[in-house]
Order: C-alpha cells, then sequence, then structure tokens
C-alpha cells in the first residue's frame, strides 16, 4: 500500500503550534515510509477565512523545513487542493447519499433548531437534532422542494447498535450510534460541512492515513458510516493527543503563545521549534532530546506517540532554543539577528561588526529577540563606570601600567587586531609585566565598556578595532 498523509487546515488566522505537530506527524509518517504527504485547505466555512492566511500556512510550513508533495499552488494529480474549489464534488455525492437513503433534505428554521436546542440543554439532555425532517414523506418533502424553502441535507445515523474502529494510537474504539447526530453534511448554502467533505477529500486523493487530533475523534464513527455509505474503502485512523497548559488545561492564548507566528517573530530557530513539537507526545523510546528533521523521519512510529495530553513547556522550549542558538551556523544566526538589530535602530551596515556580536552574545540568548538586551556595549559610545568596583579597578597602580603596554602593542600592529592578536599581545603583556588574571584583563574591559562583565574580551577587542581602543583606554590615560 502506498502511504498518502495529508494537513488540511483551516485559513482561519496564524498556524496553531498544535496544527505544525499535525503537519509534522504526517510529514514524518509518509516521508518514513517513502510516501506523500499532501497540503489541502478546507475552507468550507466562509465567514471564517482570513486574507492572507493560505499564504502564511504554506510559508510557515515551508520555514519548518515540512515540504508537501501535494497542494495548493505546487499542484498534483488529485487538485485542485482548496475545498472551495471542489464543490460539484460534494453536491454529487450529497444527492447520492439520499437516493440511496443514507440522507435527507432538512427544512428546519435557524430558529427552531436554536429552540430546540435550549430545551434540550434546560432538561438536561445532550443537544441532538430530534429527527423531525427525517419523518418526512417523499410527497413532504418533494412539496417543500418545490415550494423553494431553503433546506439542508443531513445524514443518517443508525437507531441503534454501535461501531467499534481501530485506531492506531488508541487501540479499539466504540461508541454508540445513540450519541451520535444526523449531522448536517451540506449546508443552505450548498457548502459541505466538514464531515462530507473530509471524507470525499480523502477518497479521491488517495489518504491511506488519517492523522489528526484527538478532538476529531468522535466524529469518526460519522466518517466511517459515510464511507460504507459510499462503499469506499476506509483509510486507517490515529487520533494524537492533546497539547495542554502546564496546570493541563487545553492548551490556550491565556496562558502563553500559541499561533508559530508568535515563536517565529521573537526568534525562535526552526529547527529548535520541530523538535521540541516532535517530543509533545512522541518519545524515541530512549533518553535523546536533540534530533534532525532526517533523524525524526528515521525514527518516527505512531506506536511510539502517547494517548496522554502533553504538557507544553516553556521553559523546556527556551532550553532547547538556546541549545540550538549556541550550536547554530554563525552567519546564518547573524542574518537571523540583524532584524531585531535594525528594528531597534542599531547600525548592522558591517556584516563582520554585527557577527563578532552575535558570537559574543549567543550564549546569554533563549530567543533572538532578546539580544537587543546585550548589545548596548558594542554600541554606547558613551562610556559610565556601572559601580564602586569599577572605579577601584581603575585606580589600581597597575592599571596605567598595562594600558600604556597595550596601547603600544597595539600602535605597533601592521594590520588591524583580532582576537587571536589579543590573546598573544595579553600574554606578552604578563611575561613582561608579571600583571595577570584579574589585574591584566578588567582594566581594558572596564576602559572599553565601563563595566566588569560581559562578553568575552577578545571578541570585544575585535568589534571595537584599534582606533577605537587607543580611543578610549586614552581617556583614562589622560585622567
Amino acid at each position: 500500500m502506498s502511504v498518502r498523509t495529508r494537513f488540511a487546515p483551516s485559513p482561519t488566522g496564524f498556524l496553531h503550534v498544535g496544527g505544525l505537530r499535525t503537519a509534522l506527524y504526517n510529514y514524518l509518517f509518509a516521508k518514513k515510509h517513502n510516501g506523500q504527504f499532501i497540503l489541502r485547505i478546507e475552507d468550507t466555512d466562509q465567514t471564517r477565512i482570513v486574507p492572507g492566511a493560505v499564504e502564511n500556512l504554506i510559508e510557515t510550513l515551508k520555514w519548518a523545513g515540512i515540504e508537501f508533495d501535494e497542494g495548493p499552488i505546487k499542484g498534483g494529480p488529485y487538485g485542485p487542493y482548496i475545498q472551495s474549489q471542489r464543490l460539484e464534488l460534494y453536491h454529487k455525492h450529497a444527492l447520492e447519499l439520499i437516493e440511496k437513503g443514507h440522507a435527507y433534505y432538512c427544512f428546519c428554521t435557524p430558529e427552531r433548531l436554536e429552540k430546540m436546542r435550549q430545551e434540550q440543554i434546560k432538561s438536561g439532555q445532550a443537544p441532538k437534532y430530534d429527527g423531525t425532517c427525517r419523518r418526512l414523506t417523499p410527497e413532504e418533502v418533494k412539496k417543500k422542494l418545490d415550494e423553494g424553502i431553503p433546506k439542508t441535507i443531513r445524514m443518517k445515523i443508525p437507531e441503534w447498535g454501535e461501531i467499534t474502529f481501530n485506531d492506531l494510537i488508541r487501540g479499539d474504539v466504540t461508541i454508540n450510534f445513540k450519541v451520535l447526530d444526523d449531522q448536517i453534511i451540506l449546508k443552505s448554502d450548498g457548502f459541505p460541512t466538514y464531515h462530507l467533505a473530509v471524507v470525499v477529500d480523502d477518497h479521491y486523493m488517495k489518504i491511506s492515513h488519517v492523522i489528526r487530533g484527538e478532538e476529531w475523534l468522535p466524529s469518526t464513527p460519522k466518517h466511517i458510516l459515510l464511507y460504507e455509505y459510499l462503499n469506499w474503502e476506509k483509510p486507517q485512523f490515529a487520533h494524537l493527543p492533546l497539547l495542554l497548559n502546564p496546570d493541563r488545561t487545553k492548551l490556550s492564548k491565556r496562558q502563553g503563545d500559541v499561533a508559530v507566528e508568535d515563536y517565529r517573530a521573537k526568534g525562535y530557530l526552526p529547527e529548535a521549534v520541530v523538535n521540541f513539537i516532535a517530543l509533545l507526545g512522541w518519545n524515541p523510546g530512549d533518553e535523546r532530546e536533540f534530533f534532525t528533521i532526517e533523524e525524526l523521519i528515521k525514527e518516527f512510529s505512531l506506536e511510539r506517540v502517547n494517548k496522554a495530553g502533553a504538557i507544553f513547556d516553556i521553559k523546556k522550549l527556551n532550553w532547547m532554543n538556546s541549545h540550538y542558538i549556541k550550536n547554530y551556523d554563525l552567519d546564518k544566526l547573524t542574518q537571523l539577528a540583524i532584524p531585531f538589530l535594525k528594528e531597534k535602530g542599531y547600525d548592522v551596515s558591517n556584516f563582520q561588526k554585527v557577527k563578532i556580536i552575535v558570537e559574543a552574545v549567543r550564549t546569554h540568548l533563549e530567543y533572538l529577540a532578546q539580544i537587543v538586551d546585550y548589545v548596548d556595549v558594542f554600541f554606547n559610545d558613551e562610556i559610565r563606570l556601572e559601580n564602586g568596583e569599577a572605579q577601584e579597578m581603575l585606580n589600581l597602580s597597575t592599571t596605567k601600567i598595562v594600558f600604556e603596554k597595550f596601547i603600544n602593542k597595539i600602535e605597533n600592529l601592521d594590520t588591524e587586531i583580532d582576537r587571536e592578536k589579543f590573546k598573544q599581545i595579553a600574554k606578552e603583556i604578563q611575561s613582561e609585566t608579571g600583571i595577570k588574571g584579574k589585574n591584566l584583563f578588567m582594566p581594558i574591559r572596564i576602559a572599553l565598556t565601563g563595566k566588569t562583565h560581559g562578553p568575552e574580551l577578545p571578541l570585544l577587542v575585535e568589534f571595537f578595532g584599534k582606533e577605537k581602543i587607543k580611543q578610549r583606554i586614552g581617556k583614562f590615560l589622560k585622567v
């Protein structure tokens, strides 16, 4: 069997982190089995569409390194991949279900349905359609159709019995037909509901495995019934555990960011986000925590996906992202950091200089937006001593010796000073004067930044260069 999975979001805004995990697991499963991963846009609820959402979804998946084989823009043999462009297909099969006696027209007004719902809730019943139009005679149905009364189409749920299906994560699941509703499958505006559209699309797109969120588990019996009513082979199902806040409530905006875009905007690295998301509900069976996308493809299996909800721990994400930042390619990291510096008005015209800054501060960062909190020492031309300790260091008798030796040695350099030349000069000063450690290095740091602690001194020296070093140290020699 050829493995074909799909991710089918609605274009209602930015991609939720739960949606990214669903897309990732579908992608990993397909690639693990040399299959295809399809992107489909489910836009049947036209009232909730957000302009630009489709483009954002595609861009976010690309950012995360999740490449789809078929989908909008890209195309493929089973398109179109946007549901609003497939209405004729849904109408065809909705009418087929009516002809086979598995669906019926419903002429109930929204007002009647809402009144019925409120009465059921008031009496302690679960809201459910009461079957009024299911009992209409063919003559009554024809009369209402001829009169042009607004209508929907509902599927018929068996009135007794139960259905059992196998979930690849949860095992056998049994649901009694009594708890299911005669679901609307075609709305009065001519658009299908999720339940009909998803079955029709998964069939025609030859989807072999439906991997989706746990919230769709109660709807699966309806979908299986539709497959049976239409005499189609059903795919295998796997329902992923919920993502939870630390207090084990469902992940929500009230307790933190839930859109992938929020993390992108703060400068989280895609590799870190994907690595973190992959471990929300799945584990490799050992203690490993860091994976490339290629390693995830190799290791992933639905058998190791948990049934229980997964805690979205922002502290762990920050820890993991900081690990990636520390080990990221420096040129790439600098390119990613530049927009945050530029937004704050810092001069980023010299890439090599910015690269030194990023290298110097990246060990402090959990995400790249924080870089602006650590770079003032590189851009501030006004040196102010931060505390009494700084002044005490400058007052030491050895400090003037260090300054004079340092200035003399950098003036004799044929080229610009870099970190290696600085280390060599420091060794020479120590050898010639016997001054070492704190008394050697801290006065230079204070003269350059006004602070007793901060980024690695060799990187600071390389960033400032000979002329600025001479200028800043010179001010303290004149005092």
